[in-house]
């Protein structure tokens, strides 16, 4: 077989019973985080126009919204569950693959296994599988299909939210077959730019909503009786040499059933790239730890990673999407608005500090310049970075960080994640509530219909 019906049949064999215990360990920690960015992500402006939209489109259905009590079908719900999760660069991410998982590939899953009364076990089997089938596809093509100008989260996220759908839709001796064909049928509906880097816009607050609901399509239109090829992956016409300049298939389909990338996934403290989370830190971490007043900084030298250059370097970004896409402005708003160890800058620090002149002047001031010991320590799961501030009185201080808090090598405990989801779901709802809520969300494989959890938070 080749990757597309090798990772079909993965797939379909998933089951909670035959995963390892690292990994469902990981996903209640990926459940708890899910539901903590969707509860930021849904108050912010973009999620009020994504909702007047969905709202206005949508079909009836059983597919609960989340924090309301309105059902709609399920591609709709994904797609307005993925907006919220999906759209404030905070949601968990693979670094390697260059995308975000959970944002929508939890969001397809609820939405059809609680519109098909599906049990939380087979919800995180579903979830397991399209993490891995999307981390997998990504690996095998990054980082040329970046550079040519795709983002993977709206382009291998639509595979992912499809083999999530599909595995809680088909059953039987064919299953694989109807899983590989809804991986070819959602390769046609594959899209995301990133000129979004260069010129102000929101488009990217929608990227993974568009790949979360395409997805879920994919599987209700194979279960209508369409098909897509079943090699689509590996064709001579197929999805990698259309969106990649190099292709390493064996890395789609390499320690399959046994090595899973899902466990690498990292959570992200700040509300901007993955790539510049180190950054964020090392600026932080020399202000606190030397007592530095962000007026007395003269000069500052970012050191990169080729791999960041150009896209992610911008001195001058015109609008909030820019800034959180922005090395230089999130070094400036750390230096400026770090706190304590283990402080986070949320998206509204980015967007209240957008035109600050003091994070304006030392954004113009971060000179981002390659560095050798950074390309080297950077890897699939981290990327590093070093920062030296230069003060008025001639001192500098410099520190390397290789990886940040919340990746896999300083990876967040259980605790974490229920003292930070407590923390955002205590803004909406009493303590009794949250409470049972996160003490549901650790059951999730427990459950007898996942539409109790999908449903708590109404």
């Amino acid at each position: 077989m080749g990757p597309t019906q090798t990772l079909a049949s993965f797939a379909a064999e998933v089951s909670h019973q035959t995963l390892p215990a690292p990994v469902k360990a990981k996903m209640v920690g990926l459940t708890l985080d899910y539901f903590r960015v969707a509860s930021i992500g849904e108050r912010l402006p973009w999620s009020t126009w994504a909702r007047h939209y969905t709202l206005q489109n949508a079909g009836t259905g059983t597919a609960p919204l989340l924090f309301s009590k309105q059902q709609l079908d399920p591609a709709s719900a994904a797609f307005l569950n993925s907006v919220y999760a999906g759209s404030i660069d905070a949601d968990d991410v693979h670094v390697g693959a260059m995308l975000h998982p959970g944002c929508l590939v939890f969001s397809a899953a609820l939405a059809v296994g609680a519109s098909r009364s599906m049990t939380g076990a087979q919800v995180m089997a579903a979830v397991v599988a399209g993490y891995e089938v999307m981390i997998r596809i990504a690996l095998g093509i990054q980082p040329s299909h970046f550079k040519r100008g795709f983002q993977s989260t709206a382009t291998c996220g639509v595979f992912g939210a499809a083999v999530a759908a599909a595995s809680l839709i088909f059953n039987g001796p064919d299953r694989a077959t109807r899983i590989a064909q809804t991986i070819g049928l959602a390769a046609s509906t594959c899209g995301g730019l990133t000129q979004f880097y260069h010129s102000e816009s929101t488009v990217k607050r929608l990227h993974a909503a568009q790949a979360a609901s395409a997805g879920v399509r994919a599987a209700l239109m194979v279960e209508a009786g369409f098909s897509g090829p079943i090699d689509i992956l590996e064709g001579q016409d197929g999805f990698a040499r259309a969106y990649a300049d190099a292709v390493d298939f064996s890395l789609m389909t390499e320690g399959l059933g046994t090595l899973y990338h899902c466990t690498e996934v990292a959570i992200k403290p700040h509300a901007c790239s993955a790539r510049v989370l180190s950054a964020v830190e090392a600026a932080s971490d020399l202000c606190r730890q030397h007592n530095i007043d962000a007026n007395s900084i003269t000069a500052i030298t970012l050191g990169i990673p080729k791999v960041i250059q150009g896209r992610l370097t911008s001195n001058q970004p015109n609008d909030l999407q820019a800034a959180q896409m922005s090395a230089p402005f999130s070094v400036a708003l750390a230096i400026c608005k770090g706190g304590p160890k283990g402080f986070s800058l949320n998206i509204d620090d980015f967007e209240n500090n957008l035109e600050a002149p003091l994070v304006r002047h030392l954004t113009r001031m971060v000179d981002c310049v390659l560095d050798d010991e950074v390309e080297k320590t950077s890897s699939t799961e981290s990327v590093s970075a070093r920062v030296t501030l230069t003060l008025a009185t001639g001192v500098r201080h410099a520190t390397l960080v290789r990886s940040p808090m919340g990746s896999v090598s300083r990876p967040y405990t259980l605790e974490d994640h229920l003292a930070s989801a407590e923390r955002q779901l205590a803004q909406r709802y009493p303590a009794p509530k949250v409470t049972a809520f996160l003490d549901l969300a650790q059951r999730l494989s427990a459950l007898g219909q996942i539409r109790d959890l999908a449903t708590f938070l109404d």
